[in-house]
């Protein structure tokens, strides 16, 4: 099961601090085609959620995706696992560097096209099922547009500042458009809308980002009301190489 709907590549993302802000911009946002307004409303998203050190401070984290794969990610180092039990596929890969193993049917993957194809596939992934985790936290990232679009409200009713994200060379789907719902009390995103095309006037799909939760000060959407995106998240301050190294599967509690 697949849904690599989106372009953001949060692996292209820099986090470390500049100038002093409390939450600067990848580099490469497009800060001059982006507007104040929208600006400032990621920077409020950006504190409501815990703040940029917190989320950098953050480490592993681990979920399941739809219900069809599980992931484990290193956000310190880029080391991702991806275990797969439908397609009977783990996947270990570094997104950075695109080095890894991966094993299919108990037959570790050796011939050097096929593995290449397969890590590719791997960081694919892991681009579309984080970006579903912490997208929120990317309204500033490398090759995004922001824009201030309009006051609406949500499906929930609840009143809300629109932005629209467009993108610039990054990502698997860099013509993707998305406008995501910033709720006006809290400062938190509460919906998004899809656009397949950043053209296209009517959204392919608009989804909740509900039910946040708090992990080692940062807060999370996940086991959302639609029952869609990622499930069951935990946060690790530490976890044993194994869990990168061997495809015998982790026991994460």
């Amino acid at each position: 099961m697949a849904f690599l709907f989106f372009a953001c590549d949060p692996s292209q993302q820099k986090e470390e601090p500049q100038s002093g802000e409390e939450n600067p911009a990848a580099e490469g946002f497009d800060q001059h085609g982006s507007d104040e307004k929208a600006i400032a409303i990621a920077n409020t998203v950006m504190k409501a959620m815990g703040g940029r050190k917190a989320y950098d401070n953050m480490r592993f984290i681990a979920w399941n995706f739809f219900g069809a794969r599980d992931l484990v990610w290193d956000k310190h180092t880029g080391r991702v696992r991806i275990d797969v039990p439908v397609r009977k596929t783990t996947y270990l890969v570094n997104i950075h560097t695109l080095e890894g193993r991966v094993i299919k049917d108990s037959a570790e993957i050796t011939h050097p096209d096929s593995l290449k194809a397969y890590l590719d596939q791997a960081k694919s992934i892991w681009i579309n099922d984080s970006y579903w985790l912490v997208m929120p936290f990317k309204l500033k990232d490398t090759g995004v547009t922001l824009k201030y679009a309009r006051e609406d409200t949500t499906k929930a009713g609840t009143p809300a500042d629109v932005l629209t994200l467009t993108f610039e060379n990054v990502g698997d789907t860099p013509n993707n458009k998305y406008e995501v719902y910033v709720d006006k009390s809290d400062n938190l995103v509460k919906q998004w809308a899809y656009y397949q095309e950043a053209g296209q006037q009517a959204p392919s799909a608009i989804w909740p980002w509900d039910n946040y939760k708090e992990y080692e000060g940062v807060l999370l959407s996940a086991d959302r009301s639609d029952g869609k995106g990622p499930r069951n998240v935990r946060v690790y301050r530490e976890l044993p190489d194994e869990v990168f190294s061997s495809f015998d599967t982790p026991q994460l509690h």
